[in-house]
């Protein structure tokens, strides 16, 4: 059994406490304030998340999920309209599409770093599409200087989703850009697991377009220009200020936080070196990597889950994302065949990494893994 205290898989609550002063004292100067919807800490945060990123444009919102739809909205995609997704991501991508009734056209991904990639776009008919949606997944970005001129050279918007890797930077033209700032709109997620989570939901979107920015805001706040005048259909999707005003702090330590997370992952990845049963995460060379997950890929379904039953025995969490491919979920379906999609589904499993990790916790994991593999 595991002598420690129980391992998360990314555990809040001692990231919490590592805070909490600093924490407790923005949350306590929100109340006072009373400003809760609005309020100064969603512009401060605006504005420093812009800072970091480089974009010259952040319009937070309500949630990940809503930054998507906003981002459909904005670029004026209409009901029957297609676009391009991967198979292998969370279900938000394809559900966001299918509210606003537009058709997913799913694309397979590379079965090494998990994404969309050329090769895979280049099998697809892109008939009617207007847009693709490019999921950094895991915590890097996907290769965007070869997908921006490849949509670039068929007219389509490109949005990035970003949920899972905000920090990590790309190159584009040999310079180094974040990723969810390259595209026409970036956006992402605050959910409390992220890198940089609230306490709560919350979502943000990227762009450096003025006209976009302005259109963004607008639908993000019932079509408002200003109150009571509707210029144009929006939702209500706010960022709640004492969120803002977590985020704000947490965002101080993302750097550290992103260290952090590739420390643990260079660890796993020396003590997995010789195992031949274990294929380690691919990092690709135009991306860092900030680890919002360390996902790796077993031999077969069989191999993965006896593997995983055998971790919970050790109270050691691990979770599978994704394990059923997107066409085959009843709301999504389509009867498609998408190799690396299905094949990726039963191999890929996620160990325990987090900022709060201690090189005792990481001992112990790995020398459970060595037991399994008689390693």
């Amino acid at each position: 059994m595991n002598p420690l205290s129980k391992i998360q898989m990314v555990d809040l609550q001692r990231q919490y406490q590592r805070l909490s002063k600093e924490i407790d004292e923005k949350i306590q100067s929100c109340l006072q304030s009373a400003q809760f919807i609005q309020g100064q800490e969603v512009r401060d945060f605006e504005h420093d998340l812009g800072q970091y990123l480089s974009s010259k444009h952040v319009i937070s919102c309500g949630n990940g999920t809503d930054a998507l739809m906003l981002a459909c909205m904005a670029l004026g995609l209409q009901a029957g309209d297609k676009v391009i997704v991967p198979a292998f991501t969370y279900i938000a991508s394809v559900e966001i599409l299918k509210i606003l009734g537009l058709e997913p056209v799913y694309c397979d991904v590379n079965l090494e770093h998990f994404m969309l990639d050329i090769e895979q776009l280049n099998q697809i008919d892109i008939k009617d599409c207007k847009a693709i949606i490019v999921v950094h997944l895991y915590g890097q970005s996907a290769e965007m200087e070869a997908i921006m001129q490849w949509a670039n050279e068929r007219n389509l918007f490109v949005i990035e989703d970003n949920a899972q890797a905000l920090g990590a930077e790309c190159l584009i033209n040999g310079v180094s850009t974040f990723a969810g700032t390259i595209g026409h709109i970036g956006t992402s997620s605050f959910f409390p697991s992220k890198n940089l989570g609230a306490f709560g939901d919350g979502g943000a979107i990227f762009t450096q377009d003025d006209k976009l920015a302005q259109h963004l805001k607008m639908m993000a706040n019932h079509g408002q220009s200003k109150k009571y005048i509707h210029d144009v259909v929006g939702v209500n999707s706010r960022l709640d200020t004492i969120q803002a005003g977590i985020l704000n702090v947490k965002l101080k330590y993302l750097d550290e936080f992103t260290a952090s997370r590739r420390n643990v992952a260079d660890y796993y990845d020396q003590a997995f070196l010789t195992h031949s049963e274990i294929k380690t995460p691919f990092r690709i060379s135009s991306s860092t990597h900030v680890f919002h997950q360390y996902t790796i890929q077993l031999e077969n379904e069989k191999v993965r889950d006896d593997f995983q039953e055998y971790l919970k025995k050790q109270e050691i969490p691990s979770v599978v994302y994704y394990p059923i491919p997107i066409y085959q979920q009843k709301p999504y379906f389509k009867d498609v065949f998408l190799p690396n999609t299905e094949v990726l589904c039963k191999r890929v499993l996620s160990l325990p990494i987090h900022t709060e990790m201690t090189a005792i916790e990481i001992a112990y994991i790995c020398e459970k893994v060595n037991h399994f593999f008689n390693v």
